[in-house]
């Protein structure tokens, strides 16, 4: 393998240096003396001593290459070493996982068979090589940090899906998940482990004892005295959980942390190659230190850094001869980390930008030039695996050094054009595999990180706004904790200072990527990357189930952020050099690339609902090329699609996409084991149906430079411009599709990810509140009770060392997610989204062909910068800010009752904000700064009939605006709940009241004007109010009869939640029709308006209906009410009887005489009208002896009276005015009432007398059960007859 031939002294490429420029003044190869003297000073011996010139042999090209290999042969006794060293050990001398039998249950398996995956419940796997005396080594990089135990077992060792390596005799393993130990029983042991770290297993069977380290630091011995002797051999081995990743080094590259004297990892490294590569890279570097100054004729000493091919013929022919043999050693991976990756690292070493070293684009120009194609694409296929291995598990320390290290060495392969565009086109580095430079990962650890001396001086709140924005004025910070704070941030700048050189060289790896004018030799790297980069986004879209292909969101958050300072660069960039485009600041994307089928947003859903769906409906398209989009591919796709993660499984074969990121390896295939399928375990088949299929789906894959920005007479990614758009183009169309493709990354995983972070701050301030508690008490503990005093003070260590751990922890989070750029960031891609939906808008129908994720991200956006980075960094300081908040709030206003969006998911979640919006001052200020006619027709579409709609939450919506106006209704939270914990008022829910006047008076002039608005949306209301109280007290009666048995019970808590939501539900409903009582009490009480009168008997009869129920002593409502069941919390009598109170006060007090005396003849009349239930509002006893009786039981009487907080005494002098009235004309009514005959009752009901007759039958009945009647049916009661008209009926007097 040294030798490729004998009969020439360097390859076939090596003829092309004929053809090479000289640069050079001299021409040809320099004469025999100095060739001479050149050549024996760059090919010395092993001990680096030269003869004396009368000694040493004269070189020459011809005789060079004997002379070469002499040297190269010296010392290689070493490779027969090898047989020596497998004393002790069993098994094949290259060691993997045993793919064939040594595993249980469900794993993927890398293709290199050192990677593996968990799929089932507890999945093990062993090695393929035992070891049974000597010291011995290997390493596990933890690519997640869950659930396994890693160690070593015998082959007699039998495991299942519930124990594994440790749980049986002979198994020993390590589990940094649990941090233990497990060998059948289990102690405490070592450190936790998190993603990124390096376990490192060493057993000594000579001593009989296992240890493990991690990171290179040992965590002790760990077991002694294990089962040695005849028979004992044991293999290397894991368990782990579903989804759970890990990669082996068994030798087969460098170990990452030096062996421990006298221990030997289970594969040997290539010694006798290894000696080779490395004294041919000691000849490169004497080529390269060495210059052939021919004017003199002497040899002269060169600056390597400097260094430059300049077609000399000497110097090239001595190259080519060098990498004869040197390079098919490179397409080793173990030589290529040990020897070249070392190497070209030391280069960089000496500081200063990546462009002051171009030695290292002059080495990779010789590969290109003097290595074989295969040759170069194996070597530079694992110089980028092993940089990405070495960043992603490279140990954190303070300066982040060893991360700069390969960030810096990946820029300067990618700054050589071909090797670029080399490894963008290869499959085996793509955009997946790339992402794990962007990610710089937060430290368990914060001690061995170094945070402490970064960030010596800890500071945390004492106070806490988790109670919302009025809690920050608390008392002002003493002295100390103000230095403590300033200390603290002062850390936190020096941290983020070198964690932005990180990031900062990231994103430079993304400018090197999205080059476009490097278009020598094949399209430029920008379009080799979107085609990539698609194919990226298809996947992690499509295989949402399918955690092993996912990219995890932490690295996807990453990548964001790098991906949108990279776009803006280039689009500024091409702004400066074309005036007419848009600035990245006016940054959105443009309608047509939703439907001119340019762009692939393969199963998604469109607002309008699916693809093929809305190419059937709209007729606009026909006036727009859509070429591109063939339907019946398109549905073949998604169902390839939905078909690919269950077919996988069944065949047992490669999953559609490897587990790129979740194995450490990277490695580019995987295989399925399964224990209940051995059979399916062929490794290295060929192609299955599943590889197949995934090429139908990337369309995109074939796509050019001319397909992405057009040309002369095609408009690439633009075609169909509508008529709205404006003529100028935007900037470069591949940059369009970066933008599109951003926007879907923040969808797919990154808010979620925001959210998850959120949690080191709250825990954070739950310690802090733990510790200022824990002081209090120890302030308060009595002297005497020493041994509290102690068990206080031990807690408020523990509580003080876990908040000095959190906090640093949070300082690293706060700078890499929630740093003051990063909320730029997201706001910026919150305005792209508004800018893009306010286009798509404008379009038309056409707007339905738009993703729901643009919506779902310009929610989901605000609210993270609402709600995530909120504690450190303020919305309002944002540019733009109130003009951003009015788009945002105009958007929602006018697309939640969109007639084009038609997913029911998108458009509760399009409520859901809203609603979230009215709850705040500052974005219900911008609510009411939109356009009025906007306003209006927001409103009108809240105002629409509850039937056949989702409408509780605008029911809510309209409750938030009233909230604060309504009687009684000024509470944040209900008073019997304000002695409880309370809950996180950051809830929209838990808002101070900020009702809109403004909106309010746009619902009055809607329902007075619209006369057919204003029934249908009230008899909607009190149809639901119907309901809801009606389910609120049959569950309440199931939930009495389950307390009142005497077998031990349990209420189900769904029952319990359901049953508190119909009780809210009731009290809303009630509150709206107070709203709508007060601010247009003319739908009631102008008896001109068709249907005023049944609208008031339909209102009175409920309001009578809910009073009884609550009012009545020792009822159902009480009792359940004084069991305080955990779930019914909100269930009491002041929110419901003060809704009720409100809505008669208007009716009987705050209205007109002629107002007052309808609403309280309608009253009265109603049959279920008692003035016991009004006395009850205020406490009043009834005046009956058997009711008197009845609360000298009850301690507590309910009253209005009690609730001076909430209830001022103008309102309770209008209750007190109520009461009085109601009684006086109660005792008037019965006083004037005559007998009434059962002949002159109404037939339906017997509660009223006959007061309407029907036209043309002239049948009778009482107005309140005819009107009802007519609301659904024109029928006659009794003949079937249609009805015409009704007229008042009066008795005639008798003779």
């Amino acid at each position: 393998m040294t030798s490729r031939g004998a009969g020439t002294a360097f390859s076939r490429k090596n003829y092309r240096l004929s053809t090479e420029p000289e640069k050079s003044k001299v021409t040809g190869i320099v004469n025999s003396r100095l060739l001479n003297d050149y050549l024996h000073r760059v090919f010395t011996s092993a001990d680096g001593n030269q003869p004396a010139a009368a000694y040493r042999k004269h070189l020459t090209f011809q005789n060079l290459q004997e002379h070469l290999e002499r040297l190269l042969a010296e010392e290689n006794g070493s490779e027969d070493s090898r047989d020596q060293v497998a004393e002790g050990r069993l098994g094949p001398s290259t060691v993997v996982l045993d793919h064939t039998s040594g595993f249980e249950g469900l794993l993927l398996v890398d293709d290199d068979l050192l990677g593996v995956i968990g799929h089932s419940n507890f999945g093990s796997i062993r090695a393929t090589t035992c070891v049974y005396k000597g010291k011995w080594i290997y390493e596990v990089l933890i690519s997640s940090q869950g659930l396994m135990q890693i160690g070593w077992c015998t082959l007699n060792c039998r495991f299942n899906q519930e124990e594994g390596v440790g749980d049986t005799p002979d198994s020993y393993a390590y589990d940094g998940n649990r941090v233990r130990k497990w060998n059948v029983t289990t102690t405490n042991y070592g450190k936790s482990w998190a993603a990124g770290d390096i376990v490192s297993c060493l057993i000594d069977l000579d001593e009989g004892t296992i240890a493990f380290c991690l990171n290179g630091i040992s965590l002790g011995t760990a077991f002694d005295n294990i089962t040695r002797g005849a028979g004992m051999a044991y293999f290397p081995a894991i368990s782990l959980s579903f989804k759970e990743s890990v990669a082996f080094n068994f030798g087969s590259r460098p170990l990452r942390y030096p062996l421990v004297e006298g221990y030997r990892p289970l594969q040997d490294p290539p010694v006798a190659d290894l000696v080779k590569a490395r004294k041919l890279l000691g000849y490169l570097k004497n080529v390269i230190h060495i210059g052939i100054d021919v004017t003199e004729g002497k040899l002269v000493e060169k600056d390597t850094s400097m260094w430059q091919l300049q077609g000399e013929p000497t110097v090239l022919i001595t190259l080519a001869h060098i990498f004869n043999y040197f390079s098919p050693l490179m397409c080793k991976v173990y030589l290529v980390e040990d020897v070249l990756m070392t190497f070209l690292l030391s280069i960089l070493e000496r500081g200063g930008a990546v462009e002051a070293h171009p030695l290292i684009q002059q080495l990779l120009d010789l590969m290109w030039l003097l290595m074989e194609e295969y040759e170069v694409h194996e070597c530079l296929k694992q110089l980028l695996m092993s940089l990405l291995r070495a960043y992603r598990f490279s140990p954190i320390i303070p300066d982040l050094g060893l991360q700069i290290h390969y960030l810096r060495l990946t820029i300067a392969v990618l700054k050589h054009e071909k090797s670029r565009k080399y490894l963008l086109s290869n499959h085996s580095f793509d955009v997946l595999r790339s992402v794990v430079f962007f990610y710089i990962k937060s430290p368990l650890r914060v001690e061995e990180a170094g945070l402490q001396e970064l960030i010596p001086t800890t500071w945390w709140p004492n106070r806490f706004t988790k109670e919302g924005k009025e809690s920050k004025e608390v008392k002002e910070e003493s002295a100390e904790e103000r230095l403590r704070r300033r200390a603290y941030e002062r850390g936190c700048q020096r941290l983020k200072k070198r964690i932005e050189v990180v990031e900062s060289l990231q994103v430079q790896i993304l400018k090197l990527l999205l080059n476009n004018k490097d278009r020598g030799g094949g399209e430029a790297s920008r379009y080799i990357f979107l085609n990539k980069f698609r194919k990226f986004l298809q996947e992690n879209a499509s295989n949402r189930g399918n955690l092993a292909v996912l990219c995890p969101p932490e690295y996807m958050v990453c990548f964001l952020h790098r991906l949108i300072a990279a776009l803006r660069y280039f689009w500024d960039g091409h702004k400066a050099k074309t005036p007419a485009s848009l600035s990245s600041e006016e940054a959105y994307v443009p309608p047509q690339l939703f439907y001119n089928g340019k762009v692939d947003y393969f199963d998604l859903q469109r607002l309008g609902g699916l693809l093929s769906h809305l190419k059937k409906t709209l007729k606009e398209l026909q006036a727009v090329t859509m070429d591109d989009l063939d339907e019946d591919e398109e549905s073949a796709t998604s169902a390839t699609q939905s078909q690919r993660p269950s077919a996988a499984l069944a065949i047992g074969g490669a999953l559609a996409r490897p587990a790129w990121l979740s194995s450490p390896t990277l490695g580019r295939a995987n295989r399925f084991l399964s224990t209940a399928a051995v059979s399916l375990m062929n490794p290295r088949r060929p192609l299955g149906t599943l590889e197949k299929i995934k090429v139908l789906t990337l369309r995109v894959e074939q796509r050019t430079r001319e397909d992405i920005e057009g040309t002369h007479g095609n408009e690439g990614l633009s075609l169909g411009r509508p008529p709205e758009e404006p003529e100028l183009p935007i900037t470069e169309n591949s940059l369009l599709e970066v933008l599109d493709g951003i926007v879907m990354m923040y969808n797919l995983s990154v808010h979620q990810q925001l959210g998850k972070m959120v949690g080191v701050s709250d825990d954070v301030n739950e310690y802090a509140m733990a510790l200022k508690d824990t002081e209090e008490k120890i302030s308060r503990c009595p002297k005497k009770r020493r041994d509290i005093h102690e068990e206080l003070l031990k807690s408020q260590k523990v509580f003080s060392e876990k908040l000095n751990h959190l906090s640093r922890r949070l300082a690293w989070i706060n700078v890499t997610i929630y740093s003051k750029e990063k909320m730029l960031d997201i706001y910026w891609l919150l305005r792209v989204c508004i800018r893009t939906i306010e286009h798509g808008d404008r379009t038309g129908s056409l707007f339905a062909f738009m993703p729901e994720f643009y919506l779902s991200v310009a929610m989901n956006s605000y609210s993270a910068l609402k709600n995530y980075f909120s504690p450190v960094n303020s919305m309002e300081e944002l540019p733009g800010y109130e003009e951003t908040l009015m788009r945002l709030a105009a958007i929602l206003a006018k697309h939640f009752a969109d007639s084009r969006i038609v997913g029911t998911d998108i458009r509760d979640s399009l409520m859901q904000a809203l609603a979230s919006y009215v709850c705040y001052p500052h974005s219900l200020s911008a609510v009411e700064r939109i356009p009025e006619d906007q306003r209006i027709s927001m409103m009108k579409n809240l105002l629409a009939p509850y039937e056949q709609r989702p409408w509780a939450q605008t029911n809510w919506i309209l409750v938030r605006l009233w909230r604060g106006c309504g009687f009684g209704y000024r509470y944040t939270r209900l008073p019997h709940l304000l002695k409880t914990k309370p809950e996180d008022a950051s809830l929209p829910s838990l808002q101070k009241p900020c009702p809109s006047t403004l909106l309010q008076q746009h619902m009055a002039d809607l329902l007075r004007r619209d006369r057919d608005l204003a029934p249908s949306f009230l008899n909607s209301v009190l149809n639901q109010l119907n309901w809801a109280f009606s389910e609120f007290i049959g569950m309440i009666q199931e939930i009495q009869q389950a307390a009142e048995r005497l077998e031990r019970n349990f209420v189900d808590s769904r029952q319990l939640k359901v049953c508190a939501t119909c009780f809210d539900l009731s009290v809303s409903l009630l509150r709206v029709l107070e709203m709508t009582v007060t601010l247009a009490p003319e739908i009631f009480l102008d008896w001109n308006r068709p249907s005023s009168e049944l609208l008031l008997r339909r209102l009175a009869q409920l309001l009578n209906q809910v009073l009884n129920r609550v009012t009545a002593e020792r009822n159902l409502f009480d009792r359940v009410v004084n069991l305080r069941l955990p779930g019914l919390e909100s269930v009491d009598h002041y929110p419901i009887l003060v809704a009720v109170t409100g809505i008669l006060v208007r009716l009987l007090v705050d209205t007109d005489v002629q107002g007052t005396e309808r609403a309280t003849a309608v009253l009265l009349a109603d049959p279920c009208f008692q003035l016991r239930s009004i006395q009850y509002l205020l406490g009043h006893a009834e005046p009956s002896a058997l009711a008197a009786a009845a609360p000298a039981t009850d301690k507590r009487h309910f009253s209005l009276h009690t609730y001076t907080e909430y209830i001022n005494a103008e309102e309770l002098a209008k209750v007190e005015k109520m009461l009085n009235h109601l009684s006086e004309e109660s005792k008037q009514a019965a006083a004037t009432t005559l007998p009434t005959s059962e002949e002159d009752l109404c037939p339906i009901c017997y509660a009223h007398p006959i007061s309407a007759i029907f036209r043309p039958c002239s049948h009778k009945s009482c107005k309140a059960c005819i009107n009802q009647h007519l609301m659904n049916n024109k029928d006659c009661f009794f003949c079937k007859a249609t009805i015409t008209g009704v007229d008042d009926f009066t008795k005639p007097a008798s003779s």
